[in-house]
């Protein structure tokens, strides 16, 4: 005869196995109630051997939360917000909460849909980011809100920025460590502010051993290698082109090595953002600077926790940056 299915644990086993009430067990597993934490450990001890499993809606019930954070981006490429996101992840997780991603597409009609329709899931709060530092006006809903790479306008609102300025900086140490004496700076579009704060920065860090002005243009490898003529034309002694993007920077080496010109043996060359795609994929590889996303994604989930929890930290918070160091300056 066929031995009956074995049935899933429930909070009364759990409770019986523990040597406390179902009441007890259940604000142990919630996280809830004024208990002793070696009562905690005890029922969590309990539940992990029966392999019982909490029931989230149950759960979501008793506690008044939904246990979900939204997360909403303009960046439809996923280049910024998805390391946000993989880090947000890794910090909710442990809290076993669930985030849900919300893009927007730039479209202001679309970001109130989601924002509604995330209001009325209950959720417990809502990360905001996208794909550009300008500040953005703050959004305005009855939940805890933390804003991602993408401050808001409201010092009061809490915002986890990159120091772009101390990233730049550090490209630009580093290159006069290693006794270049001219060193230029390629960007992008002088209308975003990440382009000028970089520019400011290295225009700042290399003070004599700067060359010529700023070149400002598009975010991509095609005005990296167009750069490289403009400014090879004006300053021919350029020995360190500190690039505003990786892209930049893999178009600055590749026109660099059309025109016979070594990398790093004649010209230095540095990239922001760490993005592997371009950086490793350059020839040579790309000297960057990392902006630690996923660490910021991970610090924001933190303080969201906190802000849920009513621990709220008001005003902006900014990060370091990380150079990552490779063939572009320091040669094989």
């Amino acid at each position: 005869m066929a031995s009956p299915l074995r049935s899933q644990p429930r909070i009364t086993d759990v409770a019986a196995l523990a040597g406390v009430s179902t009441s007890t067990a259940s604000k142990a597993l919630n996280d809830t109630g004024q208990l002793r934490e070696e009562t905690r450990e005890r029922v969590r001890r309990a539940a992990e051997q029966l392999g019982f499993t909490p029931d989230s809606r149950g759960r979501a019930l008793s506690s008044g939360r939904s246990f979900t954070v939204g997360l909403i981006t303009t960046d439809s490429s996923g280049r910024f917000s998805i390391p946000i996101m993989l880090g947000a992840e890794d910090a909710l997780s442990a809290g076993e909460m669930a985030l849900v991603l919300c893009d927007t597409r730039d479209d202001p009609l679309r970001e109130q849909h989601y924002l509604k329709s995330l209001v009325s899931r209950r959720v417990d709060g809502i990360i905001v980011t996208g794909r550009r530092t300008e500040p953005r006006a703050p959004i305005d809903v009855p939940i805890p809100v933390i804003y991602a790479f993408s401050p808001s306008t409201d010092p009061d609102d809490t915002s986890v920025i990159v120091d772009d300025h101390g990233g730049a900086a550090s490209a630009v140490r580093h290159l006069l460590s290693l006794g270049r004496s001219k060193i230029a700076h390629v960007t992008g579009p002088d209308s975003h502010h990440s382009a000028q704060v970089r520019a400011a920065a290295t225009v700042e860090a290399a003070g004599d051993a700067f060359a010529g002005e700023p070149l400002h243009g598009e975010w991509s490898e095609r005005w990296g290698r167009h750069a490289v003529d403009v400014l090879l034309r004006a300053q021919p002694a350029v020995d360190a082109i500190a690039c505003g993007s990786d892209q930049i920077a893999r178009g600055v080496c590749d026109r660099l090595r059309e025109l016979g010109r070594s990398v790093p043996d004649d010209i230095a060359v540095t990239g922001y953002d760490n993005w592997s795609v371009m950086a490793l994929a350059s020839r040579p590889p790309l000297t960057t600077v990392d902006m630690e996303l996923e660490e910021l994604g991970r610090r924001t989930a933190n303080l969201l926790l906190d802000a849920i929890a009513g621990s709220a930290h008001p005003g902006p918070m900014e990060l370091p940056t990380r150079l990552i160091t490779r063939e572009s300056t320091l040669g094989t």
